[in-house]
């Protein structure tokens, strides 16, 4: 372990596969700050729950943010503990056996307890780290939430301590007898694109050009 490592804890250790753990800061941060969607669970009323919700991250700060109303969030907000998974297909791994197919992925899992931003000033800036996340310069363009808009929303933020990443590259291994069959065998690489953007049926471009004009 290096110093800029998460520290293992009992619920990070890795167990199955440990040679594909990552404890490093850089690699974590690259793969919370790549992925728009994370899934959170926890426990609500003795059953397992689980929400895929949008989530941004500020230095060793995790946050997501949701509806006030919803139960998940709340039972959070009141101290459940939650288990949250973010990951990336990089592709499918095509074995010659069907025993050894695999995926090529990166993930994480952060585990811990929340507290409620209850600020304005704060979730106001939360509100524009996470716009400007998912489009640089957009938070300057649009109208920003006002007071029973932030009212309504519920801001959890976490600090990032039990903390792991679990990271499958490379080919398929396969049994060594099998490599003499005759069956293609390698990765189908897998990534997302943004496609060109399509205007909203009510967009009125004559308040657009106004805007850039004035």
């Amino acid at each position: 372990m290096s110093e800029t490592d998460y520290d293992i804890q009992p619920q990070t250790k890795m167990v199955r596969g440990p040679k594909r753990a990552s404890y490093d800061r850089e690699t974590v941060h690259r793969i919370i700050d790549e992925a728009i969607i994370c899934h959170v669970s926890t426990v609500l009323d003795g059953r397992p729950v689980m929400i895929p919700t949008a989530h941004w991250r500020v230095g060793e700060q995790f946050y997501i943010h949701g509806s006030s109303k919803n139960r998940v969030l709340g039972a959070i907000a009141d101290g459940a503990e939650a288990c949250i998974c973010i990951t990336h297909l990089d592709g499918l791994v095509m074995a010659r056996s069907a025993f050894h197919h695999s995926a090529n992925y990166r993930s994480v899992v952060i585990y811990g307890k929340a507290r409620v931003m209850e600020d304005d000033t704060a979730k106001m800036e939360q509100s524009a780290v996470f716009v400007e996340k998912l489009a640089k310069g957009r938070w300057d363009t649009i109208r920003h939430p006002n007071k029973q808009e932030l009212k309504a929303t519920m801001f959890l933020e976490f600090d990032m301590e039990a903390v792991s990443a679990k990271i499958r590259t490379g080919d398929p291994v396969d049994d060594e007898e099998d490599y003499a069959l005759p069956v293609w065998a390698g990765v189908l690489p897998c990534r997302t694109v943004w496609d060109a953007p399509i205007d909203d049926s009510r967009l009125d471009r004559s308040l657009l050009a106004d805007a850039t004009s004035a």
